[in-house]
């Protein structure tokens, strides 16, 4: 990943609940650096949901979106690491 890619993936972690910005600190500490190409993209697709749009599928009380061209297995593991977190 890029320098740029990071700076620009950390911006779009700023939420506005106080939760989702401790899982995606965390998150960032633990899992951003070993993510693949698909996962990125996976996660890019999560960072477009409303703040508690995301909460809900990070905490597993509604299902992912559907994934359109990304791989789901890839979408599986990135919800996996968040949830970790």
């Amino acid at each position: 990943m890029t320098d740029e890619e990071v700076r620009r993936l950390s911006w779009r972690c700023r939420r506005g609940l106080l939760e989702l910005d401790i899982i995606l600190q965390r998150f960032s500490e633990n899992h951003l650096a070993s993510v693949s190409r698909a996962e990125l993209a996976a996660f890019d697709r999560l960072l477009d949901l409303p703040d508690n749009e995301f909460l809900d599928v990070v905490t597993n009380r509604v299902n992912a979106p559907s994934t359109g061209e990304f791989d789901v297995f890839s979408m599986k593991k990135i919800l996996e690491k968040l949830r970790q977190s």
